[in-house]
């Protein structure tokens, strides 16, 4: 999943992209910088039946998974919590905004608020806006968790437009990043370096190869789950 393109060249393709290449980003199944279209649609159970916990789709050594890489993790949650969530996203696919948007709320509120579980949230960028959106979250420091919000908010304003950089910059100013805070993010090249490491850590040692990916207690789960199979899950293991 590694890639060759330099940091200078993340700044200079947010405008150079077309966006009718960016608005299908959940899978990259080439292993290069190629993006293909989305593979993991969100469930819809209705209102009335009751949503039985997905079967996971393969198995992680939790001690490994949580194993320090490249970049810090970024957490919520208490450490002693029962249940641990691992996710790996990518900023410019539409699944990962829509379980950010419609369940991960719901989710803070039920179960990481109230100590049941720990949420763990890593990068996995599928192509060099993805990078970029993930470079100015982690340049966001403790705002991280606040700044990915705000990008899945904004996804259609920034990730499939002609000039990114512009939609982008708009948006980090309002995070507080100046010009020249914003162009030394986005071309700090060791942070782009790590980002990467992390996407190709979890390509290479956990199978992922779309998002959003969860691992819930080692359990590997792919696709936007909505709140009741995520409750439905974790429930259980409670």
């Amino acid at each position: 999943m590694t890639r060759s393109i330099s940091r200078r060249t993340v700044l200079s393709s947010l405008a150079a992209l077309p966006a009718v290449a960016l608005l299908a980003a959940c899978s990259d199944d080439s292993g290069a910088a190629s993006v293909v279209q989305e593979v993991a649609t969100p469930a819809t159970p209705t209102e009335s039946a009751k949503v039985e916990a997905p079967k996971p789709q393969g198995t992680v050594d939790m001690s490994k998974l949580l194993q320090p890489g490249a970049l810090p993790d970024e957490v919520m949650g208490k450490a002693d919590a029962p249940v641990t969530i691992v996710e790996y996203a990518s900023m410019t696919c539409s699944h990962c905004a829509h379980f950010a948007n419609s369940t991960f709320p719901e989710l803070k509120t039920k179960y990481i608020d109230t100590g049941k579980v720990r949420y763990i949230l890593r990068e996995f960028p599928f192509d060099p806006r993805a990078e970029a959106a993930f470079m100015l979250a982690r340049c966001s420091k403790d705002n991280y968790f606040p700044m990915v919000e705000v990008l899945f908010k904004q996804q259609e304003n920034w990730a499939g437009v002609q000039d990114a950089k512009s939609a982008l910059l708009q948006i980090a100013k309002l995070a507080g990043f100046s010009q020249e805070s914003f162009e030394a993010c986005l071309t700090d090249q060791k942070l782009l370096d790590d980002v990467r490491a992390v996407q190709k850590r979890g390509a290479d040692e956990f199978g992922i190869d779309s998002t959003p990916t969860f691992f819930i207690n080692g359990n590997m789960y792919k696709g936007a789950m909505s709140i009741e199979e995520m409750s439905a899950i974790i429930d259980g293991m409670l």
